[in-house]
């Protein structure tokens, strides 16, 4: 696949991309095509310190076919939840974007997810509650049960961890069962000679 090095003005393409994020086409300019070229946007690099954009990639699509990307989950309405306004429960979120196939075209935006309608300790928003339209787009890497949200308890006991053994830790055992293994042949050993020599004493 060909590339083509192309420098874009910071703030165009932050206002571009406020407005696009990864899954809306975009018309990229560029001097060795006449007319505007439909992209995605994607692999956005920021600096860790400013946040300032390092890199970004403008991935040119084919109109007639479909294609996959990530598409954000944005929940609304926690601070309607009874529950929540007491304090008593919080909503989880279990995914933060979940890949779709469909036409450059036909991509959501995202997915807005209402989760007011919560009422209960279990309650969740799953897959299957998205709204799009399923004759165009499809869910590729989860089923209608994934759980997006659920309602818990604002206070999570926290459950006890188990115990992983490094890589240290099992040498170090394997190096104390020598050294015990070592001791009981040693002592073996001398209980054998203290045998044999009282052996020698009663002949």
């Amino acid at each position: 696949m060909e590339s083509t090095p192309v420098t874009v003005g910071v703030k165009d393409f932050i206002d571009v991309y406020r407005e696009s994020g990864e899954s809306a086409l975009v018309d990229l300019s560029i001097e060795s095509s006449k007319n505007p070229i439909k992209v995605l946007i994607r692999d956005v690099q920021l600096d860790p310190l400013d946040y300032s954009v390092l890199h970004v990639s403008f991935y040119k699509v084919d109109l007639t076919e479909k294609t996959e990307v990530d598409i954000p989950i944005i929940l609304e309405g926690q601070d309607q939840i009874e529950l929540v306004k007491v304090g008593e429960a919080l909503v989880l979120s279990q995914l933060n974007e979940i890949m779709v196939s469909a036409l450059p075209s036909e991509l959501p935006r995202e997915f807005v997810v209402d989760v007011s309608g919560l009422e209960e300790i279990g309650d969740s928003i799953t897959v299957g509650n998205l709204d799009y339209d399923r004759e165009k787009v499809e869910i590729v890497d989860h089923s209608e049960d994934d759980v997006i949200a659920v309602l818990d308890y604002a206070t999570i006991e926290e459950e006890e961890e188990e115990e992983v053994l490094t890589e240290e830790d099992l040498i170090a055992g394997l190096e104390a069962t020598e050294e015990v293994e070592e001791e009981g042949e040693e002592q073996e050993e001398s209980e054998v000679e203290e045998t044999a020599e009282a052996s020698e004493e009663e002949e």
